[in-house]
């Protein structure tokens, strides 16, 4: 049975951080993960959503060649972020995700895969070759498309946070443990 909704607490909903409708949504997908709920099971756009974050995290916190070393370049993972570029109306951001995945697949496979085994730190010349400023200058908020792509999504739900967990609790059949 998939958990069909996408929740949000009240207090990320109603903060002036988009962000935060971002991260909650992610906590929920991170619990329904440690109930060992597979992703097969999760809201595909909850996940999609999740997806995104990671890809734009990975590029604020070390450009594009971040994002290609630590999601070690998987397949499944690129095509969901296109989709989800796409879904969202980031046409510009998915145009420079194309691009730079066109160079990505242009290496060698020896090439890639020393990148991908490597240290990113240092004199690193695939890295730079990758990494690239577009991004940054993209009159395209990642955060407000997809922040805005959950608030507006018709399985979107906002609840306080004992509700989410009664939420969650009911639909894995236990009581889930509070830190």
């Amino acid at each position: 049975m998939e958990f069909g909704r996408i929740l949000v607490s009240e207090t990320a909903f109603n903060s002036e951080n988009l962000q935060d409708v971002i991260h909650s949504n992610i906590s929920v997908i991170n619990l329904l993960r440690e109930e060992q709920i597979d992703d097969e099971f999760i809201h595909e756009d909850a996940l999609m959503s999740y997806y995104l974050d990671y890809y734009y995290s990975q590029y604020v916190a070390g450009n594009f060649a971040q994002f290609v070393h630590s999601s070690g370049w998987d397949k499944e993972l690129n095509e969901l972020i296109e989709e989800g570029l796409a879904l969202i109306g980031a046409e510009k951001h998915l145009e420079l995700f194309q691009q730079k995945a066109k160079k990505v697949k242009l290496m060698s496979s020896v090439k890639l895969n020393k990148f991908l085994k490597g240290k990113l730190e240092g004199v690193n010349p695939t890295r730079d070759l990758l990494n690239n400023d577009t991004f940054f200058e993209l009159d395209e908020n990642l955060v407000t498309l997809n922040a805005n792509f959950l608030k507006t999504h018709p399985d979107f739900e906002v609840l306080s946070v004992d509700e989410m967990f009664a939420t969650l609790e009911e639909f894995v059949g236990h009581e889930i443990k509070r830190e």
